[in-house]
């Protein structure tokens, strides 16, 4: 009987599949670096998830309340995450997202 692989080496020697998911998964923790990065402490502490895809940012935050403030920061987020990863952000959706 074969030792099942770990998950570490699933992911080293994962198909294209895998591989794919691993991309968009460290593509979307770059993006969320690059949001947080520009709003206001308490307003990047509730954005939980965020990816760009086709030039457009989609953050979730943790609350309908929260979501609100941060529509009012959609010009600056383009601005900022664009710049910061050198790309042209079309449009910017908010969403709240359950807890976890």
């Amino acid at each position: 009987m074969h030792k099942p692989k770990t998950i570490n080496e699933l992911l080293k020697t994962g198909g294209q599949r895998l591989t794919s998911l691993v991309s968009q998964t460290r593509q979307r923790n770059v993006a969320l670096k690059h949001v947080r990065a520009a709003l206001p402490g308490e307003l990047a502490a509730v954005v939980v998830s965020a990816g760009i895809d086709r030039g457009v940012l989609t953050v979730g935050v943790a609350g309908s309340a929260w979501a609100a403030r941060l529509r009012y920061a959609t010009d600056i987020l383009r601005e900022r995450v664009g710049d910061a990863a050198g790309i042209a952000i079309l449009g910017v959706r908010i969403k709240v997202v359950p807890p976890r």
